[in-house]
């Protein structure tokens, strides 16, 4: 299966999860290393911009394409565990304890997640800590300048 991030240029050979770390996000808590990553291009696109404006827009970002060996097991978050405002700004304590407890068993080394920003789309997370993450490989990069006609 391959996955898909956007990074800034500087980070582009890095898969650690120290980035997400620095403050936490939906489905991590400050101080937990996971590695976001999107199903398509568009997603992870769209997990960026709502984050951005065109005053604070970066030149230097570069599309991922990762590689996850099918032989990796995904774990699914179950939408029935979710609580009802699970994918609201600021994110939810609930996720955020989903994500970590995720990393901190290590028995899957992919989690699958619903996108809060596109609707039935879904974001894979990954854990650095898995054993079997050295399987995943970053096999492309690219650059990725956005359309400025996105913010218009």
């Amino acid at each position: 299966m391959k996955v898909f991030r956007l990074s800034k240029k500087k980070y582009v050979e890095e898969l650690s999860g120290k980035g997400a770390s620095k403050s936490g996000n939906r489905w991590n808590s400050k101080g937990t290393e996971i590695i976001y990553t999107a199903e398509s291009r568009a997603l992870a696109m769209s997990e960026i911009l709502v984050h951005l404006s065109l005053a604070t827009l970066p030149k230097d970002f570069v599309m991922i394409t990762i590689q996850i060996p099918d032989s990796l097991k995904i774990k699914e978050i179950d939408f029935k565990l979710l609580p009802e405002n699970w994918n609201h700004h600021p994110p939810n304590s609930t996720t955020q304890k989903m994500g970590d407890s995720f990393i901190d068993s290590r028995d899957y080394c992919i989690l699958k997640v619903p996108s809060a920003v596109v609707q039935g789309d879904f974001n894979y997370l990954l854990n650095p800590y898995h054993k079997d993450f050295k399987k995943i490989k970053i096999i492309q990069t690219a650059d990725f300048p956005f359309d400025r006609r996105i913010f218009k």
